[in-house]
């Protein structure tokens, strides 16, 4: 979404000297990407296009052959064991992965996921106990589970094996268990320091089926694996880079009918699917009902077998992602509300806090209140007499896990990583807690600065977006979590023509020196007016419609176009333009003027010798990128 009437500030690429990666063969503008993103290697980037297999995981898990040997024997003799999962889609998917692992494999699996309203998080005492009741005695916790010390004390008196597989941060105690699966628990460089909690059920039974010399009985769970880890935001590098995807070129083909449910109902056909359709089709389907409703309907679909009954649960869990999206709708427009309604400044940090809020969305809200004011966000909603519990998100830079920290004294509970959080406060603390939170976000703010931060990584032209561009660009894929799709930014482009499209939404014809290209802003306000000319930064993506396909330049920034460039040093401004398509000149604050040409392999050359001046080259380089004379 790209917000009207905002400051922005725009931080344009660092100058690259010279051609980067000269002998890897992708275009320019996508060698300049990696350049910046810290590939400066040729092997760094060969290895980054490889589809080279992660190594025996033996290697890399100290207690997995302790885990795997349980399991044999649970897998022989038919045992009943319980996967304890999560409500969330990594948890879920999980869970799923397992089950028809086991199945498959001869044992008697059921499922075990709290309730998000009940239970709250993870294992709990009261679940072992359960679960021992019903003569369980193996638990695999997925997900979770590293935490919940109580639960592994009370299982440890029952007699009951727990396999741990979790990626949350390990206690400074190490948790009581038979066996621990856990990315920490690798050495430092290894490619399965990444993986999320379905990454580890992947490994657990993917192994397994190996070890045991069955390999159909993993026949879905690559699917599963891809689903879960772009859910989750994993980071799409390592082990989780490698098997997404390879995983992704069958998912569209997917055997297991749950998964092919899913793809029907979101209308993805039967192309083969990329990241951004995991994430902004399938997961939000399957994410709803962990907010909004019973899990065990997820992990039901999942693990289904018949394809009508598998398409009925779908379409269960299609109608509680549009409940979702509605309740999130209603409560982003209450919270803007409030926020508009009130007559002092917006605070460094946004917290509000009403009761009948809903805790399975309100981190939804949350993110979407950051993404709109630039600034820490925490929603709360009621819980129980005199507390109320909250989710928070943060813009990057903002550590939500130490902000929280500072604040411990105040909070009954707390927890979270640098982008996201939660906590629960009692009613009385929390106008001190956000005194204390408003200092932190405002000495933040004071070093960021203010308003919406634009960082394009690369320049392109319109003319440079073409079929070749989108097959190097699809080499660089799976994009997500830890490898984000690139942002391009484009300069002087002319508005032929715009639309408003139903949901808010601005269509735009682009036009530079003769090249047209369609462009898309999502929930632009029908009054807010565009320049004639415009820089935008943007995703590049296509747009499947009707049978025609074409280049859509998905815009998150915009500013008017400006021909000179002002650069302001010391007291004095300096003025840079264009002349040509490989020249500029750049006049200093007493009006001497300076040019300088762009050779062949990307370096500045000039006749004038100022130009060989540190502090001079410097400007020179940054003109080069503002102007658009590089990539």
């Amino acid at each position: 979404m790209v917000e009207v009437g905002r400051q922005q500030q725009w931080r344009l690429p660092r100058p690259i000297d010279g051609i980067p990666l000269d002998r890897i063969a992708l275009p320019q503008p996508l060698k300049a990407v990696l350049y910046r993103r810290g590939l400066s290697k040729t092997e760094d980037v060969e290895a980054l296009l490889s589809d080279q297999d992660p190594p025996a995981p033996h290697d890399h898990f100290p207690q997995l052959a302790q885990a795997l040997a349980r399991l044999q024997t649970a897998c022989r003799t038919g045992e009943s064991l319980a996967v304890c999962g999560d409500y969330d889609a990594d948890g879920m998917t999980s869970t799923a992965l397992l089950l028809r692992a086991f199945r498959c494999l001869g044992a008697d699996p059921k499922a075990a996921i709290p309730s998000r309203m009940d239970d709250g998080y993870g294992l709990n005492p009261g679940m072992v106990e359960q679960l021992h009741a019903e003569g369980i005695r193996l638990l695999i916790t997925v997900d979770n589970g590293v935490a919940a010390r109580e639960a592994l004390e009370r299982a440890a008196d029952l007699e009951v094996d727990v396999i741990l597989t979790d990626h949350h941060t390990l206690p400074d105690q190490p948790p009581k268990a038979m066996a621990l699966i856990h990315p920490a628990t690798t050495p430092e460089n290894s490619p399965y320091r990444g993986l999320a909690g379905v990454g580890l059920a992947y490994i657990l039974a993917r192994t397994l089926a190996l070890e045991m010399k069955r390999p159909e009985a993993i026949g879905s769970s690559r699917d599963l694996f891809c689903i879960g880890t772009v859910a989750d935001m994993a980071p799409l590098t390592g082990a989780n880079r490698s098997l997404l995807k390879e995983g992704l070129k069958h998912l569209h083909r997917s055997s297991c009918p749950g998964v092919q449910a899913l793809q029907q109902l979101a209308g993805l056909g039967d192309r083969p699917l990329v990241a951004d359709d995991i994430g902004f089709q399938l997961a939000p389907r399957i994410n709803a009902v962990g907010r909004i409703g019973d899990p065990v309907l997820v992990v039901e679909l999942l693990t289904a077998e018949d394809q009508d009954q598998a398409y009925e649960l779908g379409r269960r869990c299609d109608v509680l992602n549009r409940q979702r999206r509605d309740l999130c709708d209603a409560i982003e427009a209450e919270a803007i509300a409030l926020l508009d309604s009130d007559p002092s400044p917006l605070p460094p940090f946004v917290l509000l806090a009403q009761s009948h809020w809903h805790h399975g969305v309100i981190g939804i809200v949350a993110a979407r209140l950051v993404e709109r004011y630039q600034r820490p966000a925490a929603l709360l909603a009621a819980d129980g007499e005199g507390l109320m519990r909250a989710s928070v998100r943060a813009p990057e830079g903002f550590a939500v896990d130490q902000a929280l920290k500072h604040c411990g004294h105040l909070l009954e509970r707390f927890g979270g990583h640098p982008a996201a959080g939660g906590f629960t406060v009692q009613v009385s603390a929390v106008t001190e807690l956000h005194d204390g939170l408003n200092r932190l976000a405002a000495a933040w703010i004071a070093q960021r600065g203010e308003g919406l931060l634009v960082e394009p990584e690369a320049l392109l032209t319109l003319e440079d977006i073409n079929h070749d561009l989108w097959a190097s660009l699809q080499k660089l894929e799976p994009f997500g979590a830890g490898h984000p799709k690139p942002l391009f930014w484009s300069r002087g482009c002319r508005v032929l023509d715009q639309q408003s499209l139903r949901g808010g939404h601005r269509r735009l014809t682009l036009e530079q020196d003769g090249a047209e290209r369609q462009a898309i802003i999502w929930r632009w306000p029908a009054n807010a007016a565009i320049p004639q000319t415009i820089d935008l930064a943007y995703k590049l993506n296509q747009n499947h419609w009707r049978g025609e396909t074409r280049f859509q330049l998905e815009i998150q920034a915009l500013r008017d176009h400006h021909p000179v460039m002002e650069l302001s040093r010391g007291s004095g401004v300096y003025r840079m333009q264009r002349l040509g398509p490989k020249a500029l000149q750049v006049l200093n604050p007493a009006g001497e003027s300076l040019i300088c040409k762009i050779n062949d392999m990307g370096v500045l050359e000039s006749e004038d010798s100022r130009a060989g001046h540190p502090y001079v080259a410097g400007l020179l380089q940054e003109a080069c990128v503002g102007l658009g004379l590089c990539p």
